[in-house]
């Protein structure tokens, strides 16, 4: 599977669902079973590539100002979110955060920001498919700590800051 595929399929799979996170991880299981299980073993790579890739201090940054903070496990989720919403959007907001202000049609955080199931569609297709638990996928694992320099995501001077397009857009008030 390349790079163009995995990509489809994330942005089939979530258009059919509506923007819908809870939907979405259970199309993209249904569009995965499709697969034959080196295919999947594929598309679980590619996710978790970019799952690592996104462990950025300035990326959890905008996570807090849309999520109104952000836990570890809440920008563990938040990252899976952003794969889910695509290519366009994924490497946007790896490139320039505060450019979701723009990306983001709109943002509902009790909906949006949690892709905790789209992290184990693969998983779970794997399982469905070969009766096994999907065997390491032979990638580096996420590093220790973020990329960049970190910051105070409590800090709402700070994030307001680094993030005026974000905070004015989507920041409680």
């Amino acid at each position: 599977m390349d790079e163009t595929e995995f990509w489809e399929i994330i942005d089939n799979t979530r258009e059919a669902a509506e923007g819908d996170p809870e939907d979405h991880a259970d199309l993209l299981v249904e569009r995965l079973l499709l697969l034959d299980p080196d295919s999947v073993l594929d598309f679980a790579r590619h996710f978790e590539t970019r799952y690592n890739r996104a462990y950025r201090w300035e990326l959890w940054g905008a996570a807090a100002v849309l999520l109104g903070g952000a836990s570890d496990e809440s920008f563990d989720y938040f990252r899976c979110w952003l794969i889910g919403q695509g290519r366009e959007v994924f490497e946007g907001a790896l490139y320039d955060p505060d450019s979701l202000a723009e990306l983001l049609d709109d943002f509902d955080d009790t909906v949006d920001g949690d892709g905790e199931e789209l992290g184990y569609a693969a998983d779970e297709a794997y399982e469905q498919l070969t009766g096994v638990v999907a065997p390491a996928l032979g990638i580096s694992s996420q590093p220790a700590e973020p990329e960049g320099a970190a910051f105070d995501l409590e800090d709402d001077k700070l994030l307001a800051a680094r993030y005026p397009q974000l905070w004015e857009r989507f920041a409680e008030a």
